[in-house]
């Protein structure tokens, strides 16, 4: 029998999983997993990890009371620790890397992305977790970068998100940062709606799009890892077998380890290395300008940071309505 696209995939690229249920990682058995606001705000809502979301009230409540911190410090603290929990909680099932995000409000702030990222390097440290083993995913805009740039420097290991264009990832090589991910479906989803087309995976925008970093990384011997990232359908996910990692949902990790048929190897480090590809020099006015020409991008990544805004936002009212739960059981 011809053996599943999972485990064929699984031979040349490694797989990563989408999510913040512990349960489901642990049945696929990826070697990392990555996480954002998103994800965290779903799983914190399944009874099964009530606990996680308690124990992060009770400390930020209790740490924000011994520093003397102003009334709502403690629920951005609390952000920080369920996001930690969680990630801590992973790290016992995936032996790789776990990514865990800065809040999406500092998108635009590199100095306040340092901070926020130094301190979740700080709890995990607390909670037992070799910080060698977490990237901080911080959001691919300029100011993004250059924190990323400094922490990389400091040895913090970082995972650019939100990478929609050619222009960003070569930024991101340039600042010397872990790993990227340049998202696949997203990309999809504006082509599908701007322009009334449908597409088969080979003529995939969001899979030509991660293909050319791909290329562009391995022909000038960057060391920066290539994640493709935001799957619409098991296809994509075929047609990126070579990739360095993929980040998948379980729901597609569970279609692929059904799926029988041959899964070729489509992205290859030798061919990329003997393709003419001209090399990006890329400065501050350089990124923003050719980010500006492109439409998608520029969207995009936009959209990308208000979704994870938002998404925080509701963790944060989430988290307020569980430290009210003991004054309303006390009535």
């Amino acid at each position: 029998m011809m053996e599943d696209a999972l485990t064929q995939i699984r031979r040349h690229t490694v797989i990563v999983a989408d999510s913040g249920d512990i349960e489901t990682i642990r049945a696929f058995a990826p070697e990392d997993c990555t996480t954002n606001p998103t994800l965290i705000l779903r799983a914190a809502r399944m009874p099964a990890y009530a606990s996680l979301v308690e124990e992060a009230v009770a400390w930020s409540r209790s740490e924000s009371g011994r520093r003397g911190a102003l009334d709502e410090d403690w629920v951005e603290l609390a952000l920080d620790r369920l996001a930690v929990n969680f990630g801590t909680e992973l790290s016992k099932i995936v032996p790789g890397y776990i990514s865990t995000e800065v809040n999406a409000r500092f998108s635009f702030d590199t100095e306040a992305t340092i901070v926020r990222a130094e301190r979740l390097i700080s709890l995990y440290k607390q909670r037992g977790v070799d910080p060698q083993r977490i990237l901080i995913k911080i959001a691919a805009t300029w100011e993004g970068i250059q924190a990323a740039k400094i922490l990389e420097m400091q040895g913090i290991r970082c995972n650019l998100t939100l990478v929609f264009s050619l222009v960003q990832a070569a930024a991101c090589a340039d600042a010397r940062v872990f790993l990227i991910s340049p998202f696949v479906g997203r990309i999809l989803d504006w082509f599908v709606k701007t322009t009334g087309q449908t597409y088969t995976a080979e003529t995939d925008p969001g899979v030509l799009s991660v293909r050319e970093i791909f290329d562009y990384y391995r022909r000038f011997d960057y060391p920066t890892i290539v994640m493709g990232a935001s799957f619409r359908n098991v296809a994509e996910v075929e047609a990126l077998c070579g990739c360095d990692r993929l980040t998948v949902s379980p729901a597609l990790l569970g279609e692929l380890s059904e799926r029988r048929q041959a899964v070729p190897r489509l992205l290859d480090p030798a061919i990329s290395r003997d393709k003419s590809i001209e090399r990006l020099s890329v400065d501050e006015t350089e990124f923003r300008w050719r980010l500006n020409q492109n439409p998608m991008a520029t969207e995009k990544l936009a959209e990308g940071i208000r979704l994870f805004h938002r998404d925080t936002d509701e963790l944060r009212d989430f988290i307020r309505g569980i430290a009210r739960e003991p004054a309303r059981h006390a009535g």
